[in-house]
């Protein structure tokens, strides 16, 4: 089975999302992988680690900025030529916007946020998580062409693979659809960004204040993880609203998650939910949040989080 797996690029880099969607891909079948935008061919190349046999590079500069209506057009286009009988993408926010386009154009069915292999005994069938991660559904795809969106740690990234070709590609690229224009960006600061974070460390109001927030930054930095929040804490403005985490803030999927101080309303719980791993630091044996943990510790987190800091540099040095 021939599969395109669109990939996306993040300052010349391929995302760790992305990755996991080729190794997605190389679970069904022979994977060529399709980049649009400014790359090395060495970073192309390193998608064979990741399953692919070939990188299709469509290098024009213009495709940096990610514009929906070009991205749209050339990945139909590459959809088309490329015989691939499947399209898998990782699910982002780019994604989103530019799948529904393409399976227009292509007349592919299409599922979202998909979170297991496909089951081929059948017919063709994913699994998809829907309502914020609450309930699974089964969606049964009858068309030729199939796109699929991949859920973040819908499947273990695949790596050691052999070093993947890169061929340059071309596709004629009408001025007209770039009359957008993105004239300004600001993206979320930190050494780490949430919704690319494999580890998250998130605070709430049992940490009492934002001046108590070096416990937090201090156990990411061991971790090499990004930091959250809950929803009340970036209201209180003590910490930037882009660490809000939640149904009505970013939502993660991370391999694991640590909740400090939160206590785990269902807004939350929506946008965490589909981390691999919960761990659950709170005082209150009775919060709600450890009913959704794979682990808990009772405690108090100012005695909690820097004895386990000291013990992860410990294992970690």
């Amino acid at each position: 089975m021939s599969v395109l797996v669109f990939i996306e690029l993040e300052d010349g880099k391929i995302k760790k999302s992305s990755r996991e969607a080729i190794a997605y891909g190389a679970a069904i079948g022979e994977v060529t992988a399709l980049a649009l935008g400014s790359a090395s061919n060495d970073e192309l190349a390193s998608a064979g680690e990741n399953g692919a046999t070939r990188v299709l590079h469509v290098a024009d500069e213009r495709l940096n900025a990610g514009l929906i209506q070009p991205f749209a057009e050339v990945i139909s286009s590459v959809f088309a030529s490329s015989g691939a009988s499947i399209l898998v993408t990782a699910k982002s926010s780019l994604a989103d916007a530019v799948v529904g386009r393409v399976a227009v154009k292509s007349g592919a069915s299409l599922a979202s946020n998909v979170s297991a292999l496909p089951d081929t005994s059948n017919g063709f069938v994913v699994k998809q998580s829907i309502y914020t991660g609450k309930a699974t559904a089964n969606m049964s795809l009858t068309s030729d062409k199939k796109i699929l969106a991949i859920k973040k740690n819908a499947i273990e990234l695949k790596t050691g693979g052999a070093t993947a070709s890169v061929e340059a590609t071309s596709v004629s690229l009408d001025d007209a659809w770039f009359g957008a224009k993105i004239i300004s960006s600001e993206k979320a600061e930190g050494d780490v960004l949430l919704p690319e974070a494999d580890i998250v460390v998130s605070g709430g109001r049992g940490l009492k204040g934002p001046e108590n927030w070096g416990m937090i930054e201090d156990l990411a930095k061991t971790l090499g993880a990004a930091t959250g929040c809950s929803k009340p804490v970036s209201d209180m403005d003590w910490r930037p609203h882009h660490e809000h985490v939640g149904q009505t803030g970013v939502k993660v999927s991370p391999t694991l998650y640590i909740a400090v101080g939160i206590s785990g309303a269902i807004q939350h719980l929506a946008g965490v939910n589909s981390s691999k791993y919960i761990v659950v630091i709170n005082k209150d044996a009775d919060a709600p949040f450890f009913k959704a943990a794979d682990y808990g510790i009772v405690g108090d987190a100012f005695e909690v989080l820097p004895k386990l800091n000291e013990a992860l540099k410990k294992a970690l040095a």
